[in-house]
């Protein structure tokens, strides 16, 4: 049975597999240490599949009333089921709880051809996120970013 837990922290052990297990998505090991870092102080929201933690979101708070979702995974076998949308589901539920109005999330733009981050924008965009702004350099040059946002009721 598939559960989604709020947000803690100390998370770093249990993402970082997921993570790797991720190759076309978290193929820069600099990037990928960083979010297993972040896992540990920025909130972070588990999916459990039984006892097996099989994705997580992190969550960056800017300021009160928006968040980022900085990080999120979930194992490629549990692509395709569902288990994304019910995360995001559950991400706006407690972000609306504790007030927040705006959520983004950044990721490749198009002008990277790569079908791992077209399906990625396909997800956002599916949950409601609308594209707001591309950054050519945020990243580097190789990987310009797209941001998409939602309003949250």
């Amino acid at each position: 049975m598939i559960t989604i837990e709020d947000p803690t922290t100390d998370c770093s052990k249990v993402c970082e597999p997921i993570l790797r297990s991720l190759p076309k998505w978290f193929g820069i090991e600099e990037s990928l240490l960083m979010y297993v870092r972040d896992a540990d102080t920025m909130p972070t929201m588990l999916v459990k599949d039984g006892d097996d933690v099989i994705g997580f979101l992190t969550i960056k708070m800017h300021f009160p009333v928006s968040a980022d979702i900085h990080c999120m995974a979930i194992r490629p076998e549990y692509h395709r089921t569902g288990t994304g949308t019910r995360l995001i589901q559950a991400l706006e539920r407690y972000l609306t709880g504790q007030g927040v109005k705006l959520l983004q999330v950044k990721t490749i733009s198009e002008d990277r051809e790569c079908e791992a981050y077209a399906k990625t924008r396909q997800f956002y965009q599916a949950m409601g996120f609308i594209p707001l702004e591309v950054f050519p350099t945020l990243w580097d040059t190789d990987n310009p970013c797209l941001q998409l946002v939602k309003p949250l009721a």
